[in-house]
């Protein structure tokens, strides 16, 4: 490891077990203005967090020993403010699912272009450097209560584990409730500028909150579909909203 360059846009771990992957990534990386350090597998990756700050971690979802997954669910329990980008070549939505359940804030599906790689960099170390800029006050709507400050969300008393980007989509949502969001405007004030046309994005992230918190997520009562345009999350006096998904 090298002594690390403070002056960087962000330091960033490229784990792959492929060694000529993660000599392209990391060159490419530091060319660009970022200080990038390598790791081969999964348990490396685990060691060098341990060792050293990171703003991103790349992982690669398919590797030998810990795969990306395993390892993905072992440094959120390490790091929770830790920004992971999972890399795959597998374009299913389980699988984007399982990548986001274990605690992945993004993923990229290989091959992707240098520039969109490091756009979603950029946008992921903003987050990890940016503190909140929302109200800390809890909010209570129907039988679900969110704690942006402790970071919890119930429903009917009973504690919700949703992954750091559900929450923040949530918090997003809820705090503006009532008010119809267009798609690009939540995935740019929940992900970055850079994610305004991530529209299947978008759906995966709010499949997996209506399965959570919808008591029939097929006809959610919280997470409104918004025709051609977006969602909305109810008005806390709207006892009855039901909306397609």
């Amino acid at each position: 490891m090298s002594t690390p360059n403070l002056s960087a846009l962000g330091r960033v771990l490229v784990t792959d077990d492929d060694a000529d992957i993660r000599r392209v990534l990391r060159s490419t990386l530091v060319t660009l203005g970022f200080d990038a350090a390598e790791a081969s597998n999964g348990e490396q990756a685990l060691k060098e967090i341990d060792a050293h700050p990171f703003d991103v971690v790349l992982l690669d979802v398919n590797m030998p020993g810990m795969g990306g997954i395993e390892a993905c669910r072992q440094i959120r329990k390490k790091a929770p403010r830790l920004q992971i980008l999972m890399l795959t070549v597998r374009d299913r939505e389980e699988d984007k699912i399982k990548a986001l359940d274990a605690g992945a804030d993004d993923y990229i599906t290989k091959p992707f272009s240098m520039p969109e790689l490091a756009a979603r960099i950029r946008s992921a170390v903003r987050r990890t450097s940016t503190p909140p800029v929302d109200t800390n006050a809890p909010i209570v709507i129907g039988d679900i209560e969110l704690d942006p400050e402790r970071r919890i969300v119930r429903k009917a008393g009973t504690d919700m584990r949703l992954t750091n980007k559900e929450f923040d989509l949530l918090h997003y949502l809820m705090s503006h409730s009532g008010v119809p969001l267009a798609h690009a405007k939540l995935l740019r004030a929940v992900w970055g500028a850079e994610y305004g046309q991530e529209l299947e994005y978008l759906r995966v992230f709010m499949h997996q909150l209506r399965k959570k918190l919808e008591d029939d997520p097929s006809a959610p009562a919280y997470l409104l579909t918004e025709p051609h345009f977006g969602y909305r999350f109810r008005e806390p006096a709207d006892d009855n909203s039901v909306s397609n998904p």
